[in-house]
């Protein structure tokens, strides 16, 4: 009988796209007949997207596995392997999602899971960029390096966050997706990271196997529809020689944060630093017991100034609060994670790493 390969998504986009959030969708509308497995890879120290996801979704049938510090393209290349290696053969699941971290090149990623380790074993699915559409009017974003990679190494395009933008601007980059080359398979609009899981049943030539079908019904698409059959050879001439010098990989132990977290004291927390690719990265972790208080806390968070992305968990009193904020946008809302109380900044520039640690300190309850 032969060996029925196992679907494997790379759903990309920049900082602050929507990516864990159209996942968390995604979970939702898992068949519950599948097992998934969700790798999540983040660029800062501490690790914060693992915890956006719910704790138990229909028992046993989602696993989430955070490699934390750095890009899965470049130093933890090898790490990534591994993990896949020893989820497939443990988990056996039936769909894989990876979500790499917005400032990482995706085609290492690519070049690991079309290598000659997994060809018997994955189904490498379209790649899925998020967007958000008013990216095109900061310049610093639209020459980056990544965001082009993000863009080129794309199958489909989703244009998130349209309620937030304007007409123009969604009809502006929607425009620009549908002469990009090489060309997109589709290009669709999103709200809140909502798209149709359909989108999971296209291949990266234009070939649609129907699979998701077979158990649901997608909802309404609204997709442009474009010729695809052009060669995929320009996956693999992506130079990934770029610098992670300084940047703090752990390659031997991807869950170091656990480490950090036998250090941390009440009301002593553990500051873990690192840098690459022109970003910093600053996070902490606080011991479970600390208690915030949410409008000193939030306080501070939302004044943070000349920040690319914040995200944090934290505990106040016996509820958590998953906090995430991009520019001067945040959300708020309850978790279920109960482990610690962590807290990541990513910023092109260097933070006051005293100064802050000082500050969340004093929204400590008392």
């Amino acid at each position: 009988m032969k060996f029925q390969k196992i679907p494997v998504h790379l759903i990309t986009g920049f900082l602050g796209v929507g990516k864990t959030t159209a996942i968390r969708h995604l979970l939702e509308n898992k068949p519950e007949t599948e097992k998934w497995v969700v790798i999540v890879n983040e660029f800062g120290q501490i690790g914060i997207d693992q915890a956006a996801y719910p704790s138990d979704q229909s028992g046993s049938e989602v696993q989430v596995q955070e490699l934390p510090g750095g890009c899965i393209c470049c130093s933890l290349g090898v790490v990534l392997s591994a993990t896949l290696v020893k989820l497939i053969r443990v988990h056996k699941p039936d769909r894989i999602i990876i979500e790499p971290t917005g400032i990482g090149h995706p085609a290492g990623i690519l070049d690991t899971l079309t290598s000659e380790t997994f060809a018997e074993a994955l189904d490498v699915k379209a790649v899925i960029c998020l967007v958000d559409p008013r990216s095109l009017e900061d310049q610093r974003t639209v020459e980056n390096d990544i965001f082009q990679d993000q863009l080129s190494l794309s199958d489909i395009l989703v244009i998130n966050k349209a309620d937030l933008a304007s007409e123009q601007q969604v009809a502006r980059f929607e425009h620009a997706a549908n002469n990009m080359f090489p060309p997109k398979q589709f290009v669709c609009q999103a709200k809140q990271g909502i798209f149709s899981p359909d989108l999971l049943s296209w291949g990266r030539n234009g070939e649609y196997d129907g699979q998701w079908l077979k158990h649901n019904t997608p909802g309404e698409q609204h997709l442009h529809d474009h010729d695809h059959d052009h060669d995929h050879d320009h996956d693999h001439d992506h130079d990934h020689d770029h610098d992670h010098d300084g940047h703090n990989h752990p390659d031997q132990n991807p869950d170091f944060a656990a480490e950090a977290l036998k250090q941390v004291q009440p009301g002593q927390p553990v500051c873990l630093s690192g840098q690459g690719d022109g970003f910093y990265t600053t996070g902490w972790l606080f011991h479970r017991d600390d208690e915030f208080d949410q409008d000193k806390l939030l306080a501070l968070l939302d004044r943070i100034p000349g920040l690319t992305r914040l995200k944090g968990v934290f505990r106040t009193g016996d509820q958590w609060r998953f906090y995430n904020r991009t520019g001067t946008e945040r959300d708020l809302y309850p978790i279920a994670y109960r482990r610690d109380s962590r807290f990541e900044l990513i910023s092109t520039g260097q933070f006051d790493t005293e100064t802050l640690e000082s500050d969340l300190i004093q929204c400590l309850l008392k």
